[in-house]
């Protein structure tokens, strides 16, 4: 489900770029979107999902149907309640917000009023995709993992429609999208309904500041916000100083970044919530082994996909975004400048996708002040990264001062699961590392070989492309499980019960 969201989200990008092209309007939507997907990922994905599920399974584990519900219902009023005021603020305050989050837009008047407009449009999103999180959220700790993971794609629907439709009929087409991303909050909540109410805990709202539950959930959030959003604050960070770069910067920005998206969210994301409920019931059992052993699970299969996702799009950064992206509007110019920031991302995917694990290990034990205390390093790391890599580096620069700063944030993360006695490797780990890294060699050489020269990408018709990356894809897929299997990893061995 996770990787048809993702498909189509490639779609709704590749429209972007051929419809909207690269500038002043595309930087000012991207600034919009990106402010509210932010805090969304601080309130929803982030900090109230990682403090919500292990209170509601604390709660399911030890307490009745009835009173799970009446611990949903309060929830639902108090987290509702709180983020309507916080929309309600956001959408008066947005002149403050554009200024503060992309303080090089106040010198262009028009990229200024433009972006401010469509955040007043694209604000309430984060009601809807908060109170959406909310109900994934129980349906995962419910073990109903599909139906969260499919939402996402209304988003792409909405924004693709948007596209084609809505955005031809309006003076300023890049508007369209606001308006889209606003109905698809209102759709992605719609569509979570009928599936609570299977399970009987279709919430009636109520307001329960004072309930303990909800309390234990308030306290949680708060270190959260950093521990688990840092990488989201981190590229927020980016999107501020690349606002006083040349235009373009932030939609260039935005691209890569997507990309690497891709499999973070498809093994990332995925993988920490389907190993979030699981720690957190074996930690209100007692059960440390357990625990230990379903982490280790978790990481064995990040080390067998994510370095050779990292090698992948590493190597075929220019391949991919031509053949994604360079049409009409995109020119050759903003493949090799995204080509730049993604290739820099990539050196942090492997950051990125930890620090999504790790940080489960202390989540699920109802611990955020540890990976706060990292987060803070981290981002003080990035900060201070940024001002050293944007001046020879320029945009690039500040894609590798975020990677640099997740490696640090996921290595601290580990250490501290280490030094606390939570995380305990199982045997093997030597002789895995080795069996990757030759796996992982091979197939760079494989695609080192196979992928022609950028100039001869740009020269090529779509088909071509499409048809060449699929080859370059495909031929190094092959090559890679041929090389594991060749130096003896059988999928056995990633089957264990987590």
């Amino acid at each position: 489900m996770t990787l048809i969201s993702r498909v189509l989200g490639f779609v709704r990008d590749m429209m972007f770029a051929q419809i909207f092209g690269v500038g002043a309007a595309t930087d000012a939507f991207f600034v919009a979107f990106k402010i509210p997907n932010f805090m969304r990922r601080l309130f929803a994905e982030g900090a109230f999902s990682q403090a919500f599920v292990p209170v509601l399974s604390e709660v399911r584990e030890t307490g009745s149907h009835t009173n799970v519900t009446d611990f949903v219902d309060r929830v639902a009023g108090t987290l509702g309640g709180i983020l309507t005021v916080v929309t309600i603020v956001g959408v008066l305050a947005a002149p403050v917000l554009i200024a503060i989050f992309a303080p090089g837009f106040v010198g262009d008047e028009q990229k200024y009023l433009l972006a401010v407009d469509m955040l007043r449009l694209t604000f309430p999103y984060l009601l809807f995709i908060s109170l959406t999180a909310l109900a994934g959220g129980i349906l995962n700790t419910f073990g109903r993992f599909a139906v969260p993971a499919f939402t996402p794609v209304f988003l792409n629907l909405v924004l693709i429609a948007a596209s084609l439709w809505l955005a031809p009929q309006m003076d300023e087409p890049v508007v369209a999208l606001a308006w889209g991303v606003l109905v698809a909050g209102i759709v992605q909540l719609l569509f979570q309904f009928p599936f609570l109410r299977q399970i009987h805990l279709l919430p009636r709202p109520r307001w329960g500041w004072h309930d303990s539950g909800v309390r234990k959930i308030l306290r949680l959030m708060g270190p959260a916000l950093f521990g688990v959003s840092v990488t989201q604050i981190n590229l927020l960070i980016d999107t501020l100083i690349a606002s006083f770069l040349v235009t373009g910067s932030v939609t260039w920005l935005y691209y890569s970044d997507r990309l690497v998206e891709f499999p973070l969210g498809l093994f990332g994301v995925a993988l920490a919530t389907v190993i979030l409920p699981g720690l957190s019931k074996k930690h209100a059992e007692a059960s440390s082994e357990a625990f230990s052993d379903t982490l280790d699970w978790a990481l064995r299969w990040v080390s067998l996909i994510v370095p050779a996702a990292m090698v992948g799009l590493f190597l075929l950064s220019a391949p991919i975004l031509t053949t994604l992206f360079q049409y009409d509007q995109f020119t050759e110019h903003d493949v090799v400048m995204s080509a730049r920031s993604l290739m820099a991302y990539t050196l942090g995917l492997a950051g990125f996708v930890l620090i999504k694990i790790l940080a489960t290990g202390f989540f699920a034990r109802q611990d955020t002040r540890t990976p706060v205390r990292i987060a803070v390093i981290a981002m003080l790391c990035n900060l201070m990264l940024n001002l050293i890599l944007v001046v020879p580096l320029a945009h690039a620069g500040l894609a590798l001062a975020t990677a640099l700063a997740a490696t640090v944030n996921a290595s601290l993360l580990y250490r501290a699961l280490r030094r606390q006695g939570v995380y305990r490797p199982r045997p093997g780990w030597g002789r895995l590392a080795l069996q990757v890294m030759f796996a992982n060699a091979v197939l760079a050489a494989t695609l080192i070989t196979l992928a022609a020269p950028v100039q001869v990408w740009f020269e090529w018709s779509g088909w071509e492309r499409g048809t060449e990356l699929l080859l370059c894809v495909g031929a190094g897929l092959l090559v890679y499980v041929a090389s594991l299997l060749l130096v003896g990893i059988r999928p056995r061995q990633f089957m264990g019960s987590h």
